[in-house]
């Protein structure tokens, strides 16, 4: 097969890893938390985790361990969407796991959790993996969104690991997929089975965070993959100098990317959604503050800028939250008679006649096409499908409409040319940054290490993550202390808790500091592509929310 250059230098580059991790096997020992008990876990999860909710969070530390040496068979699968480094998770799994005995083996399910259902997977030999190490991707066995969470997909997941004589699986997946592999620990330790279940946490949202985990994998590659675009439109944009740019980043539920992006590259508008929820900002706030920003800069002569638009931003403003929820519930409740409704005339007219009569306001003054992405098939949990919804596409037809207004009444006299762009899949698949091939790896030796001690139901976890590599903490912490109960479905569930942009944290302190100068003045930062080789503050240099986050000066 034929490669890049890049993909041949990268195959070849080895990934720096934790002191720890260089040791042998046998020579990493566990060091228990004193602080097993999560202080926001709720009595209802205590209740459905028994078996697990009460282990202790651990670190590896030296000591001797020669349990670790036996031999076993590892299952992994992908689950969900695509991150760069889950690759190198697969591969220091299958190194470490080798480290301890030469006879262990690794089998890849193919196509995330259904793989496993359907009992179609593949041994991933260390020939197998190698073109896969340092590349970005999932292509190396697949990824799917299949759930594992019903008592009938547990048993046949037990059935299959029996027959092959697997002994652990390894769950690579992000909030949704994690809070699985913590319900097939705990039903599997209940009814004492000896098959273990390890998640890795992935997603390139960054909200699978919390005081255990200080990042998700495949955060850092992706936001300085749109951080470079974002930088190229911004040098086209005060070249030009006749264009703005709407630009919408990935990023459902929370605004970090939204956020790193803003820090890297000082947009003149950055929204974040958690800010807009919290202050309960209109969706005419939000215009006004856009056409504000705009008349500013067209009064210096600046007809161009850039805005950054979280893709969780439409479900963060109140009317259109209420909205959202309104539908969620109408097409759920008559889901088969609206499925005969064929035209989306019928279809808003049908909607329109059940909402109520604010949500129908909203509605009916939204873009035609708006409208027909509000009514688009739903979730697999039943919601609007907001990644969908061209958010900047409503902003652009809001704001022309704005200032064509105060034009006619002789309050703007500028022009105002616009373009849009939503930037997504560009990130999920790029070669991953050092930090990610690094990061990725250690999680991955990790995860053997934690299946090597015995421990199920734990996620594994690499923390000083702001450090050099070498200095790195490897280890693992309770699923269940993780989750939270919500409500689906008309259910209470356990969920792993996302962890939204905090307006109180460092990160967004930053931006806050600086936004307003950004807004005004033209100061554009262009970090440009990723860097694999050089100076290690070019090349090695984790994100700046993360940095930030723990406590390190950064020019912003």
């Amino acid at each position: 097969m034929q490669i890049s250059p890049l993909q041949k230098a990268r195959n070849e580059y080895k990934p720096k890893t934790p002191s720890i991790l260089t040791q042998a096997p046998a020579r990493v020992t566990l060091k228990f938390s004193e602080n097993p008990t999560s202080s926001t876990a709720s009595a209802g999860i205590q209740e459905l985790f028994p078996k697990t909710f009460h282990s202790k969070p651990v670190e590896f530390v030296a000591g001797d361990n020669p349990a670790a040496n036996t031999a076993r068979n590892v299952a992994v699968i992908l689950s969900g969407g695509q991150a760069p480094g889950g690759h190198n998770v697969i591969v220091g799994i299958l190194d470490g796991l080798k480290a301890a005995n030469k006879d262990s083996k690794l089998f890849g399910f193919r196509n995330g959790p259904g793989g496993i259902l359907a009992d179609d997977c593949v041994e991933l030999t260390p020939e197998f993996v190698a073109p896969f190490r340092n590349t970005g991707g999932f292509d190396m066995i697949g990824s799917g969104r299949t759930k594992l969470e019903s008592e009938e997909q547990f048993q046949k997941t037990v059935e299959v690991f029996e027959r092959r004589g697997i002994s652990a699986l390894v769950v690579i997946g992000g909030d949704d997929s994690n809070t699985n592999a913590g319900l097939l620990a705990e039903y599997l330790a209940g009814t004492g089975s000896s098959i273990q279940v390890v998640g890795v946490p992935k997603t390139i949202d960054g909200d699978l965070k919390n005081e255990q985990i200080e990042v998700s994998f495949g955060f850092d590659t992706a936001t300085k993959t749109y951080s470079e675009l974002i930088g190229n439109i911004a040098r086209d944009a005060n070249s030009a100098k006749k264009y703005w740019h709407f630009i919408r980043l990935m990023g459902r539920s929370a605004s970090h990317i939204a956020l790193e992006c803003a820090l890297q590259t000082r947009p003149n508008i950055c929204l974040i959604a958690e800010e807009v929820a919290e202050k309960s900002l209109t969706l005419d706030a939000i215009v006004e503050t856009i056409v504000s920003t705009i008349v500013q800069r067209s009064q210096q002569g600046k007809d161009y800028g850039l805005v950054l638009v979280p893709e969780g931003l439409i479900e963060a403003i109140p009317e259109m939250n209420t909205l959202i929820g309104e539908l969620n519930t109408l097409l759920a409740e008559d889901e088969d008679y609206f499925g005969t409704l064929t035209t989306f005339e019928d279809q808003a007219e049908w909607v329109n006649r059940r909402l109520s009569r604010e949500a129908s306001y909203v509605f009916s003054t939204l873009p035609s096409e708006i409208q027909r992405q509000l009514l688009m098939d739903r979730d697999p949990h039943g919601n609007v499908q907001v990644s969908r919804i061209e958010t900047e596409e409503l902003l652009v037809d809001m704001v022309s409409t704005t200032l064509r207004e105060r034009k006619a009444r002789g309050e703007f006299d500028g022009k105002f040319s616009s373009l849009t762009h939503f930037f997504g899949y560009e990130g999920r698949c790029a070669f991953p940054s050092n930090f990610d091939s690094d990061y990725c790896y250690a999680l991955g030796r990790t995860t053997a290490l934690l299946i090597q001690n015995d421990l199920t139901g734990y996620i594994a976890t690499v923390r000083g993550l702001a450090d050099a590599a070498s200095d790195w903490r490897p280890g693992g912490a309770p699923l269940a202390q993780m989750m939270n109960l919500e409500r689906r479905h008309g259910k209470d569930k356990p969920v792993i808790k996302k962890a939204l942009v905090e307006t109180s944290g460092a990160p967004f302190r930053a931006f806050e500091d600086h936004r307003e100068v950004w807004a005004k003045d033209t100061v554009y930062r262009y970090p440009g592509a990723v860097q694999y080789y050089g100076p290690t503050e070019v090349c090695d240099a984790t994100s700046i929310t993360l940095q930030l986050e723990q406590g390190r000066s950064v020019a912003i």
